[in-house]
């Protein structure tokens, strides 16, 4: 850095730094209209979306009972309990606002610090690993107010920090332009599939069991204590509407021979989540890229398509469609914190079934856009480096 920077305390040039409280602590309920009240899901990066606050308050319980936590536009926020450390600011038009606990704010002494360079500052992990490294209650994270007054971060004089901040907007605004690209490819995808299938009316529908080769298998379980080398296994976490993440992101166990067996599982087979959460139950994916032996864990099941009669591209793009959750919610045992659904269940999902040959054109045309979002993602990196470059040049280093 140029030795006209210096490190400072975040307390140093802040007039306020504080915390919001909830309204529910006493005895106010939330309102659908009236003053916004922002959670920590509502501080998503630069100026805080005002018209996105799910939840408000009242103006007598705003100036009255959480007269303490109001926000003034410009106040810079920093999340402080469970996903910590996003950032934002209160936008400079900003009607009145007001936060709970899980956000703080930090009122900023004018003329000081650009409030652009600020979250940028914040995205620089070099400089936020030591406030993040923190102590969990439980297994939640938090961040005390002393903890970000106590905060130092790189002050250059403002003229600096403004010729910085508008050097990583370009960059930020290329990366954001990537990862469009790459999400419009999933848009297109969905476009297609209602353009070839939306008239599923149109098409004879039968019992899932009707497509099937054999009878959905449940995975299987085994203790942590397995986990670290051995064969690779599929868990709940490594699928999504439909996408499997990279084979090489999947962990390892130690598995015997006759369970590698029983639970490998193949590209071109279908796996389907059996227990979980009901936003999630019956979430899908189509396994493929595998170049070595796979497992897969008990939560969920393997499907295998009879090839004859339908295609695994379109079954798994139509179980991620509403009307075949739908049908999973209605068949669910639902628990405390959860769902499932069994073999049975799955089976007697009802499927339309469109012509093979339109299955597998689909089939085709998911196989060009999977390799142009191949592409996308490629940029989508090139642009994350090229940011996290600038980034450390920044604040690690000499900007030139």
């Amino acid at each position: 850095m140029n030795s006209d920077w210096q490190w400072v305390q975040l307390g140093e040039i802040s007039e306020v730094i504080s915390k919001g409280t909830t309204p529910t602590t006493h005895g106010v309920a939330f309102l659908d209209s009236g003053i916004p009240f922002l959670r920590a899901e509502d501080v998503v990066g630069g100026a805080v979306d005002v018209n996105s606050v799910k939840y408000y308050i009242d103006e007598k319980t705003h100036n009255k009972l959480l007269s303490r936590s109001q926000l003034q536009p410009g106040d810079f926020l920093i999340t402080i309990a469970g996903s910590l450390g996003r950032v934002g600011y209160v936008p400079l038009n900003a009607p009145p606002l007001n936060c709970n606990q899980a956000v703080a704010f930090v009122r900023l002494k004018p003329n000081t610090i650009d409030l652009n360079f600020l979250l940028y500052v914040f995205q620089y992990e070099g400089i936020t690993k030591s406030l993040l490294d923190v102590q969990k209650v439980g297994t939640i994270g938090n961040l005390n107010l002393e903890q970000i007054r106590d905060f130092q971060i790189p002050l250059p004089p403002l003229t600096e920090q403004k010729r910085i901040a508008s050097l990583l907007a370009r960059a930020d605004r290329l990366r954001g332009l990537r990862r469009a690209a790459r999400e419009q490819c999933d848009s297109l995808l969905q476009s297609v599939f209602l353009e070839m299938f939306g008239g599923e009316n149109n098409f004879d529908r039968v019992d899932f069991e009707e497509l099937l080769e054999e009878d959905p298998k449940n995975g299987f379980y085994l203790s942590s204590d397995h986990y670290g080398s051995g064969t690779p296994i599929i868990r709940i976490d490594a699928f999504y509407d439909g996408v499997l993440e990279n084979p090489s992101k999947f962990k390892r166990l130690q598995a015997t021979k006759k369970q590698i067996e029983e639970f490998k599982v193949q590209n071109g087979e279908i796996l389907i989540n059996r227990v979980n959460s009901l936003e999630y139950l019956g979430k899908c994916a189509l396994v493929k890229g595998l170049t070595e032996t796979t497992l897969f864990e008990s939560n969920m099941m393997r499907i295998r398509i009879n090839r004859k009669l339908a295609h695994p591209v379109y079954i798994t793009k139509y179980l991620t469609t509403q009307s075949a959750y739908s049908q999973i919610i209605q068949k669910a045992k639902k628990a405390v914190n959860q769902a499932s659904i069994n073999q049975q269940d799955v089976k007697s999902l009802i499927i339309p079934v469109p012509p093979l040959a339109l299955q597998e054109e689909f089939a085709r045309v998911v196989a060009r856009v999977e390799a142009l979002r191949a592409r996308m993602d490629e940029s989508a990196r090139q642009g994350e480096a090229l940011f996290q470059s600038l980034l450390a040049e920044s604040f690690g280093g000499d900007v030139t």
